[in-house]
């Protein structure tokens, strides 16, 4: 049985509609065929050279990643520029590119939804880019951010006062850069916000209006999910022979600080 690249497409589709996605996003089939065959697939949460030597030692042929290429209009490419660079190595390598952004942010199991299920979250509302749920007990900030240190693997930057008697029932998430959704997540009764970056001005209202917020790392809150969604494809095609990896080398940018 062959596996297309439409077949993967289309599978993300399904589980992560590409129409979902913002208006500034640029999710999709960004390089390659629809009717390619597929030897392997990596996934990483973006495109690094790293990555793209990664893909071709272990014979991958589809790379899938969070963020996209071209995210930005693309009027040139020039490789002694950085993307250009990586749009080429990919083209010459025969290696297509399929990217689920923010379409996978705000799916059911995608990277909202498994940020909030390693927070322990019960009774989680909300939808598009914000989780808001009860936590499993009272807790203080403190305590709070330790054990979410634990669970994604990273350092969180506590911006309250007093965070060893701040005590919290009721936590709101929004992954990567989501700190502008703070006063919805308020509004939805959470005393604690957390994201991967959160803008300076941002923490300064949270802090005005008595609510905590926590800084994980973008990468932290971000690559939990996509481990979810690479282990939901392999599922999908255990009837077939085809490797699905994510990527070891991280965002080839910085260490990972999310992997144990």
């Amino acid at each position: 049985m062959s596996l297309l690249y439409s077949d993967i497409y289309d599978w993300i589709d399904a589980c992560a509609p590409f129409d979902t996605q913002a208006g500034f996003d640029n999710s999709g089939l960004l390089i390659g065929k629809r009717s390619t065959q597929v030897q392997g697939i990596l996934f990483a949460l973006d495109v690094t050279d790293p990555v793209i030597t990664e893909a071709v030692s272990c014979g991958a042929n589809l790379i899938i990643t969070h963020h996209p290429l071209m995210f930005s209009s693309v009027k040139q490419l020039l490789e002694d520029d950085y993307e250009g660079q990586l749009i080429t190595r990919l083209i010459r390598n025969r290696i297509g590119l399929i990217s689920a952004h923010t379409n996978l942010d705000q799916a059911p199991g995608g990277i909202n939804d498994t940020l909030a299920d390693l927070c322990h979250l019960n009774d989680v509302e909300g939808e598009g880019y914000l989780r808001v749920g009860n936590l499993p007990r009272r807790i203080s900030i403190s305590e709070l951010a330790s054990e979410i240190e634990s669970a994604l693997h990273t350092v969180v930057r506590i911006m309250i006062s007093d965070p060893a008697h701040r005590m919290v029932t009721r936590m709101a998430v929004s992954s990567g850069a989501g700190s502008e959704f703070w006063n919805e997540a308020q509004e939805m009764g959470a005393q604690v916000f957390l994201s991967g970056e959160i803008r300076h001005h941002h923490a300064l209202q949270m802090a005005g209006n008595g609510m905590a917020c926590l800084e994980a790392g973008h990468f932290a809150t971000e690559e939990p999910g996509l481990f979810r969604f690479a282990s939901a494809l392999q599922r999908h095609l255990n009837e077939v022979q085809c490797p699905v990896l994510v990527s070891k080398t991280a965002t080839g940018a910085y260490p990972s600080a999310a992997v144990p």
